[in-house]
């Protein structure tokens, strides 16, 4: 509590932009948008973020919007530009957003790796992207497909199974003092951006075309490579994981329900193992 209070004076404008994707994701379309460009003008005012940073920002999101009511050729085109505007976004490949440093080097336990953590202005922009391009990703089904759901949930704890087996990590109980800054920031600004782009838009928009097993499969392969930079065995784990939400959001059509799903084991690995890895 006393590291969450401590940089509170420095992080207060991502509560906004938090806040912003709350009332995006249920629904409160002009709130969340008024909050996000309250968001944008402090971040600029403080130097957050460049104009062009901005800009390119702006660009994406009045792009995607566009994206409604686009047919075939132009439609494919233009999501194929919001992949890649997602992409750059995601990886950080604009220039301009000042991220912030809030964990250096920092060690979950005695016998884990270090860690380092920023608070990202990018990556989260992605979750309005993709909401405007494909609304009903929340919409929810009828009825709950509980096969699913249940091989989604259960295959969590095997992953750690799997990771204990390989020495991917070791048992660790541990609660550094930073967890409430990884929470809030994992929570929002990773897993829900992260489950809106893979499950709420990539997955829906391949399963339409391909069939629902197409389609999670190819989403958390996709997700999977994102995790490229760890290594190979991170993009073997990361899949998987994709592949347990997935589960979960076709189980559902809730984005809540992968997003706590990604959520629950993160925490878990922080908690319970060795995070991000052992020493």
């Amino acid at each position: 509590m006393a590291h969450f209070i401590s940089v509170l004076p420095v992080v207060w404008p991502w509560f906004i932009l938090i806040a912003a994707q709350i009332c995006a994701v249920s629904g409160k379309w002009s709130l969340g948008f008024v909050l996000l460009t309250c968001f944008g003008l402090i971040a600029l005012t403080l130097g957050l973020v460049t104009p062009f940073a901005a800009a390119i920002a702006s660009a994406g999101l009045t792009g995607a919007l566009m994206l409604r009511g686009l047919n075939g050729a132009f439609s494919f085109v233009g999501h194929i530009a919001l992949i890649l505007w997602c992409l750059a976004m995601g990886a950080h490949l604009v220039p301009g957003f000042h991220n912030l440093l809030v964990l250096d080097q920092a060690h979950s336990g005695p016998g884990s790796t270090d860690f380092t953590m920023y608070l990202n202005l990018d990556k989260p922009l992605i979750l309005f992207a993709v909401l405007l391009a494909w609304p009903r990703m929340n919409d929810g089904l009828a009825y709950i497909r509980k096969s699913p759901l249940a091989v989604g949930l259960v295959a969590l704890p095997v992953l750690f199974l799997l990771g204990l087996s390989v020495g991917a990590i070791r048992p660790e109980s541990t609660l550094p003092h930073w967890w409430m800054i990884f929470a809030l920031s994992n929570l929002f600004l990773t897993c829900l951006t992260e489950e809106a782009f893979f499950r709420g838009y990539l997955q829906s928009a391949l399963s339409k075309r391909l069939g629902a097993a197409a389609g999670i499969a190819a989403a958390s392969l996709l997700f999977g490579l994102a995790h490229f930079a760890g290594g190979p065995a991170l993009v073997v784990f990361a899949a998987l994981l994709g592949a347990a939400c997935g589960l979960g959001y076709y189980a559902t059509g809730r984005l809540w329900v992968p997003v706590l799903m990604h959520f629950a084991f993160n925490a878990a690995h922080l908690v319970i193992f060795t995070y991000p890895g052992p020493a």
